[in-house]
């Protein structure tokens, strides 16, 4: 089973790392540490972007009366917070080369995120984990993921869902008859309203004609058989195809 990418943008939201009750749960995030780390033996180029929705989501900011912009700049240090918890545990699977970065700037902690270099950290056989978000408020980690993807050059969106295993006509938790898609344009991604991803990414992505597998990252082994084309997944393709 040969890699199917040769450079591909990891899109983990921060409930993956953990559970109701914890932020990180070791085995998860062990688990998926493993996965990336062999697929960084095998020569892939991984760039990273977590969520932070394990720490912070947006909506708690109501319950103490905070400013939204200051609730999305909560959540992109959020990011970063899982993005130093996800480098430790990388390095303590074997991993001898990962650069944290940050749109937002955190000095002490991480690199400030520069396309250039990240790409050349990515030839250099580095994982690069990606946190900050975009740097700006009012952008999910979805958008951030997009962009990187775009930006970075990567040949596809591997964009990890915690509990779902592709895209369906509606809500598979609550429809028992939900139908899942093999494949999907992301023009009928929008045209259908699925809720993937926002309509910002799903637009830039349109855009650069961005390729996206969308996969259980609970299944066994999932992020290490998307990379090689083999996980159950939807495939969203950036054209009209």
């Amino acid at each position: 089973m040969g890699l199917k990418y040769k450079r591909v943008l990891l899109k983990i939201s921060g409930e993956a790392l953990g559970t109701e009750d914890n932020i990180y749960d070791s085995q998860k995030i062990h688990d998926i540490a493993k996965q990336i780390v062999k697929l960084q033996e095998e020569g892939l180029q991984i760039a990273i972007v977590v969520g932070g929705g394990n720490i912070w989501r947006g909506n708690q900011a109501d319950t103490i009366s905070m400013n939204p912009i200051s609730a999305d700049y909560m959540g992109m240090l959020a990011t970063v917070m899982n993005a130093l918890a996800l480098e430790a545990v990388l390095k303590n699977e074997g991993s001898t080369h990962v650069v944290v970065t940050s749109k937002v700037q955190v000095p002490e902690v991480a690199s400030p995120y520069l396309f250039k270099k990240a790409k050349a950290l990515l030839e250099k056989g580095a994982i690069v984990i990606l946190a900050g978000g975009t740097g700006q408020p009012k952008f999910t980690t979805d958008t951030a993921a997009t962009i990187r993807a775009i930006e970075l050059e990567a040949d596809v969106l591997l964009m990890a869902k915690n509990g779902v295993d592709g895209i369906y006509d509606k809500d598979p938790k609550q429809n028992k008859d939900a139908v899942r898609f093999e494949q999907i344009s992301l023009r009928d991604l929008q045209q259908k309203n699925l809720k993937v991803m926002d309509l910002t990414a799903s637009s830039l992505a349109m855009e650069d004609n961005v390729d996206i597998v969308v996969f259980d990252i609970n299944d066994a082994n999932n992020i290490y058989k998307a990379a090689h084309g083999q996980a159950r997944a939807t495939i969203v393709t950036g054209g009209e195809k």
